[in-house]
C-alpha cells in the first residue's frame, strides 16, 4: 500500500509541475507578444517628423508586407531602388566623385608637366571652376577617364578607400562618407527589415561606390549599379587582373536608369528614390507597373544645415521631376521640415 501512495504523491507532483510549467509559458507567451507588440510599435523612422509624408511610406510598408493585405507583395518582388549622389549623401558644392578626381589630377600633375597648358587640367590646375564648367560634359569626362583608368580594379578601389578615409568635405571638414543621411539610413534599414531588396542606382561610377557603400549603407556590391569604364581580363603572368581602360563604357544615367535596372537586377522596382531630373525615368519605370507603387523625391530645402537647391541648381538639377512629381501624386522629402537631423554624426552631438 506505501508503494500505491508514493506513486499517487509522484503522479500529483508531476501533474502540478507540468501545471506550473504551462502557466509559466503562458506568461513567457503573453510577455513575448507583448514585447513584440512594443517593437511592432516602436518608431521604425525616428530622423523622420511624424507627418503626412512618413505615415505613407510606414502604411506602404506594412501593406506591401502583410499577408493579409490585398497589396501584398512577394518577397521576390520587393525590390527598391536608390539613387547616391544627393539622395543618400550630400553632393555639394559639387559631386564627391570629382572631387576625388580632381585631388587625383593634382597629384598626378608632377608627372604631366604638359597639364599646365592642356585643357581641362589647366583650369582645374588653377582652380578655375567657372572655365571649367564652361567647357561642358566632354572636359568632366576627360578627367574622369584620366583619373580613373591605367590600373588594376583593386588598386582603383584601394585609391577609393585612402581618399575617403583622408579627404575632407570644403565646408563640413569631415569625410565625405559622414556626409551621409540618417534619415534615409533608418529607411534602407526599415525596407531590409520587411525584406525588401535594396539597390544603389546612380549616375556615379560603380567601382567608386562599391569601395564603400557597404560599410556606409550596409548595401553589398552586388546590389551597387552605377556608370562603368571598360575593362579587360589581363593573366598578367599567372597573376590575373582586371585593368581600367580610358574609355567610357555605360552611363547609368537618366534614360540609362531604366535600362541598367533592367541589365542588373532583371525586374522593375516597386519603391524608387531619387532627387533630380536625372532620377525621373528610374521613378516613371518604378512607379508605372501593376500593383502598389512608391516614387519618392528628396528636395533640399535646409541651407543651414545640408544645402537648399532645386530648379536652377548645375548639379542635383530637380526641374521636371518636381513637376511630374507634384502631377502625379509621388511623395518628396522636404529636407527641412521633414527631418529631424540630416547626418549620422549629429546624433553624437
Amino acid at each position: 500500500m506505501q508503494f500505491y501512495s508514493y506513486l499517487k504523491e509522484a503522479i500529483a507532483m508531476k501533474f502540478n509541475y507540468l501545471y506550473f510549467i504551462t502557466i509559466g509559458l503562458f506568461f513567457l507567451s503573453c510577455e513575448s507578444t507583448e514585447v513584440k507588440q512594443v517593437e511592432t510599435e516602436a518608431d521604425p523612422l525616428p530622423s523622420w517628423n511624424d507627418g503626412e509624408l512618413k505615415e505613407l511610406i510606414i502604411q506602404f510598408v506594412e501593406k506591401t508586407t502583410d499577408i493579409q493585405s490585398n497589396d501584398y507583395v512577394d518577397i521576390e518582388n520587393r525590390i527598391a531602388t536608390f539613387d547616391n549622389d544627393g539622395t543618400l549623401w550630400s553632393e555639394q558644392p559639387l559631386y564627391f566623385q570629382l572631387a576625388f578626381a580632381i585631388d587625383r589630377i593634382k597629384e598626378m600633375a608632377v608627372d604631366h608637366p604638359e597639364w599646365n597648358e592642356e585643357e581641362p587640367f589647366r583650369s582645374l590646375l588653377e582652380n578655375d571652376m567657372d572655365s571649367l564648367k564652361k567647357q561642358g560634359v566632354q572636359a568632366i569626362m576627360k578627367i574622369v577617364t584620366t583619373t580613373h583608368a591605367g590600373m588594376t580594379t583593386e588598386e582603383f578601389t584601394q585609391l577609393v578607400k585612402d581618399w575617403t578615409t583622408e579627404s575632407k568635405h570644403p565646408r563640413f571638414d569631415r569625410a565625405y562618407t559622414d556626409l551621409i543621411y540618417q534619415p534615409m539610413l533608418e529607411l534602407l534599414d526599415y525596407l531590409r527589415d520587411h525584406n525588401y531588396r535594396t539597390y544603389i542606382i546612380s549616375g556615379g561610377g560603380m567601382d567608386f561606390m562599391r569601395a564603400w557603400t557597404y560599410d556606409a549603407y550596409k548595401i553589398p556590391s552586388d546590389q551597387v549599379f552605377g556608370s562603368t569604364i571598360k575593362t579587360k581580363f589581363d593573366y598578367n603572368d599567372g597573376m590575373p587582373v582586371i585593368r581600367r581602360l580610358a574609355e567610357i563604357d555605360f552611363i547609368d544615367d537618366k534614360e540609362g536608369k531604366p535600362v541598367g535596372i533592367h541589365r542588373f537586377i532583371g525586374k522593375r522596382p516597386i519603391f524608387a528614390a531619387g532627387n533630380s531630373d536625372g532620377d525621373l525615368q528610374m521613378v516613371q519605370w518604378a512607379t508605372s507597373g501593376e500593383g502598389p507603387r512608391f516614387g519618392l523625391f528628396i528636395h533640399h530645402t535646409d541651407g543651414e544645415r545640408e544645402y537648399a537647391y532645386d530648379r536652377n541648381s548645375a548639379i542635383g538639377h530637380f526641374d521636371k521631376a518636381w513637376d511630374e512629381a507634384l502631377d502625379k501624386g509621388w511623395s518628396i522629402v522636404d529636407m527641412k521640415n521633414d527631418w529631424k537631423v540630416i547626418y549620422p554624426f549629429e546624433l553624437k552631438e
